[in-house]
C-alpha cells in the first residue's frame, strides 16, 4: 500500500479531513471514515453496548454500528463473527439459534453477566480518554501554527 494517511495539526479542525482505510473495502478515501486501530479496540465494548440492549443477530450488529456511526464505522462479517465467538468462548454472550420473523434460521446473541461486567469496566475506561482527549482539546490547549 503506498498510501499515506495524513499528518493531523488541529484534532479538532482537521479530523473530518483524515484519510484513512475502510476496512470494508481496503481502499482509502477522505469521508470521515473511522480508522482501523480505532475500529478494533471499540469492538468488544461495541457489541457489548449492543447486546446490553438486547439480543440481536450479526448482521443486524453490522447494520446498527453502520448506521449509528453515520456510516463511518463499516463492520464486516469476517471482521465480526470472531470477535462475537472470542466474547462466547470467553463466557461475556451466549447465542442461540431463533427463527427470524422472515422464517430464516439466525443465530442471536446475547449479553451475560459476565459481558456487563467486562462493559462497565470498558466504559469507564473509554470515558478517561474521552475526558482526556476533550481537555487536550480545548480550544486554549490547541496551538495553530507549525506544530512545534
Amino acid at each position: 500500500m503506498g498510501e499515506t494517511i495524513q499528518k493531523i495539526t488541529s484534532p479538532i479542525s482537521e479530523i473530518r479531513h483524515l484519510s484513512t482505510l475502510d476496512i470494508h473495502s481496503g481502499t482509502m478515501h477522505n469521508d470521515a471514515m473511522v480508522q482501523k486501530e480505532l475500529i478494533a479496540a471499540s469492538t468488544e465494548p461495541l457489541i457489548l453496548s449492543l447486546l446490553a440492549q438486547g439480543e440481536n443477530y450479526g448482521y443486524a450488529l453490522i447494520q446498527k454500528v453502520r448506521e449509528m456511526s453515520s456510516d463511518r464505522i463499516r463492520w464486516t462479517d469476517g471482521m465480526l463473527y470472531p470477535v462475537l465467538h472470542r466474547l462466547e468462548r470467553q463466557g461475556r454472550i451466549k447465542s442461540r439459534w431463533k427463527t427470524g420473523e422472515t422464517g430464516r434460521k439466525r443465530k442471536y446473541y446475547s449479553i451475560k453477566k459476565e459481558g456487563r461486567m467486562a462493559l462497565a469496566k470498558a466504559q469507564e475506561q473509554w470515558r478517561v480518554v474521552h475526558e482526556t482527549l476533550n481537555l487536550l482539546w480545548r480550544p486554549e490547549n490547541v496551538r495553530s501554527g507549525s506544530g512545534h
